[in-house]
This record gives C-alpha cells, sequence and structure tokens, in this order.
C-alpha cells in the first residue's frame, strides 16, 4: 500500500467546492456509480461526506485510467487529481459543480455484488437492510442520521458541563429490581444459581450520587427492557440520564428546555420558544386522550356527557348512568363516507370501545345521522353549539368508560389528522405533562402498582392520601412530550426513608422483601439524603424526531428486530453445552 504511505487523504468527497478548483486533492472511498464514455471513465466516488465525480482520462495518466476501468459498485479506492470545473453542472449534487480529473489512482479492494443498491431512496425489504447492516449503514440516510446522533451527544455534553453538572458511568451488571419491565438476566459463574440483572435505567445509582453529594450528575447510558417492542423501542437503548439536588421540578424543566434548544437550535437551525407549554395528565387526558399529547393540531375531544344523560338514545344515558363518559371529536368540514366511518369504528374498538356514533350538522345545529331521531331538534342544536359545530361539520362520539373513551378517541383523534393532512411536519409543538397519578390499581392482581417507578415521590400534601384514598394521590412527576412523542420522564425522588417504606409498603411489599430487594437504598436514605430528583431523556427517539423520521431503528447502528433479534449477527443464538455449564445453566428437556 505505497499510495497509502506516500499520500494523505486532503478532502472528504462531499467538501469539494469551486474555490477547490485548481487544488490537487487526494480521496478515498467507495465506487457509487461508473460510467464509460468511449474510455473516459466517470466514476462517482463516495464516502462519509457525500460524492464526487472522478474523471479517468487516458491521455492525462493511462495508469489511473486502468483503475478506473476495472471500479465497479462498491469497490474501494484511492485517487489523487486536480479539482476541475465540470462542463455538465450537476445541480442536484452538492459537488455538482467540480470534478477531480484522476493522476494517480490504486484500487484496495474489489466488492462482491452487494445485495441492493446502495442509494438514499431504497425500497429493500427491512430484514434484508438489516442482515446486510454494514452495508445499509453506507447509505447517506443512514449516515447522516448516526452523525447527527454524534453531534447531539457532543451538544448535550457540552450544555451539560457548562451547567455545573458532573458525567459518571453506572454499573452494567446490577441486581435484579422491579421497575415496570422484565429484567435481562445474566448468570454469575462464581456464584451458582444467582444472577445479575442489566439496569433498566440507573435510577437507583443516581440517586446514590446524589446521598454522596455530587449534587449534578449525568450520563449518556445504555439501558436494557426485556419488554414486547414497536417502530419507536428497542430492548437495548440508550438515554441521557440527569439527577439534581435541592431541586423543584420548575428546575429540572429549565435544565431541559435549554438542553432541547441548543440541540434543535444547533442541529436544525430552528428556534425553540420556551418556557414549553404546562398541563396536568388529568387535563391531557382530558382532551386529547393521552398522556403524550401531540398539539400540532387540534381535533380536541370535547365532554357532552351531561348533554346527553337524559336523551332518548339508551347507549348514551346508560352509559353516563354508569359512570362513563360521552366525548366526541369534530372534523371541521366532514366528508367522510359511511364506508369511512365504519373503518374508523375498528379502530376505536381495538381500543376497547364497543362502537362509533357520528352526527352531520347544518346550519341550524340539526343533525343528519342514524342517531338524530333520538335527541330533539333543541338537543341536536345545544349539542352542536357546544361541540363548535358548523355547518358540514361532522361530530365523532365515543360512549365508554373514561378511559376508553380517553383511549379510543385519541386514537381516532390521530387517525384522522393524518388522514385529513391536518399535521404540518415541519412543527414542533413541546409541552410538559405533569401531576401524574401515583398509583394504578390492577383489577386481576387486585393491587396497587406504581404509575412511574416506586421511588417518585408524592406530593407532600398527598402522602395521607396514601393510607386512605392512593387513587387520589398525585405524583410529583413530569414527561417532556413533542408532538405525540414522549421525550423523557423523570419525577422528585423520595428522600424520607419513612415515606420510602410507605410506597413498598402500599406496593405489597412486605418488610423483609423491600429490605432484600432495596436495602442498600433504604440504608443510604438513613444517612442524610438531600431533596432530589432527574430526568431521563430518550436519546433514540430525539434524534429519530430531530431528523424527522418515525422508527428509531433508523437512528441506532446495529438495532434489533421487532421480536428482539439481530439479523446481521443472528443474535439471539444457541451457546455450547461446555457454556452453560460454566454458569451452572440446564435448558428445559435436557
Amino acid at each position: 500500500m505505497q499510495f497509502l504511505a506516500d499520500l494523505k487523504r486532503t478532502h472528504y468527497a462531499g467538501d469539494l467546492r469551486a474555490e477547490h478548483i485548481g487544488q490537487e486533492v487526494v480521496l478515498f472511498g467507495w465506487t457509487h456509480a461508473r460510467r464509460d464514455h468511449g474510455g473516459v471513465f466517470f466514476v462517482d466516488l463516495r464516502d462519509r461526506s457525500g460524492l464526487a465525480q472522478i474523471t479517468f482520462d487516458p491521455t492525462v495518466s493511462a495508469d489511473a485510467a486502468a483503475v478506473g476501468d476495472r471500479l465497479s459498485r462498491e469497490f474501494v479506492f484511492g485517487v489523487r487529481g486536480k479539482v476541475v470545473a465540470r462542463e455538465s453542472k450537476n445541480p442536484n449534487l452538492a459537488t455538482g459543480e467540480v470534478e477531480v480529473v484522476a493522476e494517480q489512482a490504486v484500487l484496495f479492494n474489489p466488492a462482491a455484488v452487494p445485495p441492493f443498491h446502495i442509494r438514499d431512496d431504497i425500497d429493500t425489504n427491512e430484514d434484508l437492510r438489516l442482515k446486510y447492516r454494514f452495508l445499509d449503514l453506507r447509505r447517506a440516510p443512514l449516515q447522516q442520521a448516526l452523525m447527527t446522533r454524534s453531534k447531539v451527544n457532543q451538544i448535550v455534553r457540552n450544555y451539560l458541563t457548562d451547567n455545573g453538572f458532573i458525567e459518571f458511568e453506572t454499573p452494567i451488571l446490577t441486581k435484579a429490581t422491579p421497575e415496570g419491565a422484565r429484567d435481562y438476566l445474566v448468570p454469575s459463574r462464581v456464584h451458582p444459581g444467582q444472577f445479575y440483572a442489566l439496569p433498566q435505567s440507573p435510577q437507583l445509582f443516581k440517586q446514590l450520587f446524589m446521598v454522596a453529594g455530587y449534587d449534578r450528575y449525568f450520563q449518556i447510558c445504555r439501558c436494557f427492557r426485556d419488554e414486547d417492542l414497536r417502530a419507536d423501542r428497542q430492548p437495548e437503548f440508550t438515554q441521557i440520564d440527569i439527577e439534581m439536588s435541592f431541586i423543584v421540578p420548575e428546575d429540572v424543566f429549565g435544565i431541559i428546555e435549554g438542553l432541547l434548544k441548543g440541540v434543535f437550535e444547533q442541529v436544525r437551525g430552528v428556534q425553540i420558544p420556551t418556557p414549553f407549554l404546562r398541563m396536568s395528565y388529568a387535563e391531557a387526558m382530558g382532551r386529547y386522550g393521552s398522556d403524550k399529547p401531540d398539539l400540532r393540531f387540534g381535533l380536541e375531544l370535547q365532554d357532552v356527557s351531561d348533554l346527553v344523560a337524559s336523551s332518548g338514545f339508551s347507549v348514551f344515558a346508560e352509559t353516563v348512568a354508569g359512570g362513563g363518559q360521552v366525548k366526541a371529536v369534530v372534523l371541521p368540514g366532514g366528508g367522510l363516507s359511511r364506508g369511512r366511518i365504519d373503518k374508523l369504528t375498528q379502530v376505536v374498538k381495538t381500543y376497547g370501545a364497543k362502537g362509533l356514533a357520528y352526527a352531520t350538522a347544518d346550519a341550524e345545529g340539526a343533525w343528519t345521522s342514524p342517531i338524530a331521531k333520538f335527541f330533539s331538534a333543541e338537543d341536536q342544536a345545544a349539542l352542536s353549539q357546544r361541540l363548535g359545530m358548523a355547518a358540514g361539520d361532522q361530530a365523532l362520539f365515543v360512549a365508554d368508560k373514561p378511559g376508553v373513551v380517553a383511549a379510543a378517541l385519541g386514537a381516532l383523534r390521530q387517525t384522522l389528522a393524518r388522514e385529513q393532512g391536518l399535521i404540518d411536519p415541519n412543527a414542533l409543538a413541546f409541552c410538559w405533562v405533569t401531576e401524574f397519578p401515583s398509583f394504578e390499581w390492577d383489577e386481576k392482581e387486585q393491587r396497587w402498582f406504581a404509575m412511574h417507578h416506586p421511588f417518585t415521590s408524592p406530593r407532600p400534601e398527598d402522602v395521607p392520601l396514601m393510607d386512605t384514598d392512593p387513587g387520589q394521590v398525585k405524583a410529583r412527576a413530569y414527561d417532556v412530550v413533542l408532538n405525540g412523542y414522549e421525550l423523557g420522564g423523570g419525577s422528585i425522588r423520595i428522600h424520607d426513608a419513612k415515606v420510602q417504606q410507605k410506597m413498598f409498603d402500599l406496593l405489597g411489599m412486605s418488610a423483609e422483601e423491600s429490605r432484600q430487594k432495596f436495602g442498600f437504598l433504604l440504608d443510604a436514605l438513613a444517612f442524610g439524603t438531600p431533596p432530589h430528583g432527574g430526568i431521563a431523556l430518550g436519546m433514540d427517539r430525539l434524534i429519530m424526531l430531530l431528523i424527522g423520521g418515525d422508527n428509531i431503528r433508523d437512528v441506532i447502528a446495529f438495532p434489533k428486530t421487532t421480536s428482539a433479534s439481530c439479523m446481521m449477527t443472528e443474535a439471539p443464538s444457541p451457546v455450547s453445552k461446555q457454556q452453560l455449564d460454566e454458569v451452572h445453566i440446564t435448558l428445559k428437556g435436557e
């Protein structure tokens, strides 16, 4: 490789511009495309920065032209030559005003024919792309996503460091603790029958940093959760983990708003207004049917339970009488056909609703609807007025338990917005959702669960309710939301050992069990713990939204499928009996 010894890269291909004309450059990369024009070869050299056209002209260098003649897709080569102005400029290419005339070239490595074209627009099956991820990562969209990710890492580190945070690392092999999802377990070779767990988050460790007096901690850390996957979930993921002492929620809000403002300004060049909108969990669920509301469009849920409670439509009246709700979403201009409404009915049924009623209003508020006969003209007009219906607007109703109504209409709202083109893809609608319930009641198990995690502090004034009415306890928890996605969540933590034990008791943990699982935390709380709290932002989801994507696999270098498998390495995979014996494991059936 004398070429490498004699010459070093001077530029990246995608950086060449008209101001480089006349300069001698050295480029390295892959063959993106090759064209033969009667013995003169035009080759697009690709590297991580983009493309540059290389001209191999035998009248300039026969040796270099011989190399150009051999090049094919994905061959790796290097070239030395002079930058000149292109005769046929390409306005669609950043380097389209110039080309490099090869004076010296070397073929480093040929390549097998790739299973798909390495290009920006690709319709190849995703499983094939994941199997050959090392090739897929050569494509510009993925390279740009990963380089954006690198840039965000640096912005985050610089911002938090400038604001007095200290970067620490926490263990990967740790203790299995109940934190909401299943743990990934790692058997111990030296402790037969015992297991480590991969951390679902550094939650307890970052609290211990506060006990230790470090005041402001952050970490860009890996987390692991064995849960059912979807487009915006992975079994292993990265979060920006933050903890602070002597704070209230507004302190966290200020730090995170400044961080996100800096990220979006430096990466996308957009100004993010702060402070972000705040709304309670109850308001979010009531108006949008979601605790991560998309605020880029209207179609808010509207409650008409009081107006239909005594109506002749038994479905509505009986639902209200039974403690349920009747809510509606109004589609301005309407236009939904009966067939389309039937399909939307299947959408709400997915979320437990029994059906979807609808009505179209005229200029006087009178309805055209299968249920119109159950309502007087006055009732129809009153409902139209409450819902703000103009002539031609359609109202879509769901009647059920409050949770079902919220989930069903929340999903319907999103579906309608997408179908009707109501979402501005360039809009950025941030908000904070606060005042979450502390506990959720599980009907199947007949017990309370922590809505977030068992270290989340209840509001001080609600602590007595933990003994009498847990369902009314509000948590000092908060989520930051962008365009219908939860970017991150956090809370003020419990710093009083007695309140922490009360939390464990309410969740059905005996003193012995809580000591066995969390003894180290309870011990720490007894030695002077400051008030503290924090938040974790999902790095993968943040990058996905920054680049305008909708699948976090596109911003992770080597992601898993929705079945938590790696198509490229074929993990998970069997291991030898010797390996199993070393960690004292016998498989069922053996």
